[in-house]
């Protein structure tokens, strides 16, 4: 079957039915969950605000349009390498010099939502991952790397989707450190989860503190967080789509991420 068969085949099926597009993106506005820091850090992401041009009336008679106010790390949404300091001096670390084939690729897609729910600082291994594939086959160079948690259940509900405690630590389920090395290892093309990060929510604490963020931007990588509805996609045999807005020297952007899955 030559390429152009392939695309062929590929359009037919999205028109029959047989291939499904699911919405791997949460609603964007003023109530969507934002990532706190600590004050000694950084000034918080403002709240999104969403402010109408003109709606049928005097300043647009005939249109509906509308100017935003948002921070590229805002709901589901994309990391560049540019986003950390170890990623900062790649000449395509930003999202407007990245290649665009990085933002179609297979998914490979590790239930971890029994796991997180008995723990919410459930931490996902290198040893896990490896178990994984023996039951669902290699994750191999170029494809995104998800952790299904079902934490996009808490979404609509900020201070669940935080998870924070009296102190301000977050308590959310990601991978530790040797995940990430070993999917650095596999050439893996980028790491996804459902909290508000790619990291977990102690990630700070780590000995390399927030590895997700450190090691995938190191290697000029990409993360994705506040992914919804994984528990949709198969383990294997999605293909997954994630283009960041053309922000110049962006590092990062909000994404509507969709996945392609046999119906």
């Amino acid at each position: 079957m030559t390429s152009a068969d392939t695309l062929a085949k590929l359009a037919s099926s999205l028109l029959d039915g047989s291939i499904r597009v699911v919405d791997c993106a949460a609603p964007l506005g003023p109530d969507t969950p934002l990532l706190k820091l600590p004050p000694e850090l950084a000034v918080d992401t403002p709240k999104i605000e969403i402010h109408p041009i003109s709606k049928y009336n005097d300043t647009g008679p005939w249109w509906a349009w509308n100017w935003l106010k948002l921070g590229e790390h805002s709901g589901t949404h994309y990391d560049a390498p540019h986003h950390w300091v170890t990623g900062k001096d790649f000449p395509d670390g930003s999202v407007d010099t990245i290649d665009p084939q990085a933002f179609v690729a297979p998914a490979n897609v590790i239930d971890c939502a029994a796991e997180a729910a008995a723990d919410n600082d459930f931490l996902l291994t290198a040893d896990a991952v490896k178990a994984w594939e023996a039951e669902h086959g290699e994750i191999k160079a170029g494809e995104w790397v998800l952790m299904r948690t079902d934490w996009d259940q808490f979404n609509t509900d900020e201070d669940k989707f935080l998870n924070a405690d009296g102190e301000g630590m977050p308590h959310t389920p990601g991978p530790d450190q040797g995940c990430i090395e070993y999917l650095m290892e596999k050439q893996a093309l980028g790491w996804g989860t459902q909290c508000i990060g790619t990291d977990a929510g102690m990630a700070a604490t780590f000995p390399v503190p927030f590895p997700a963020h450190n090691l995938l931007h190191k290697n000029n990588r990409y993360g994705l967080a506040s992914l919804v509805n994984l528990d949709k996609l198969p383990p294997k045999g999605a293909i997954f789509i994630a283009n960041p807005l053309k922000i110049v020297e962006g590092t990062g952007s909000p994404v509507r991420a969709l996945a392609l899955v046999p119906a």
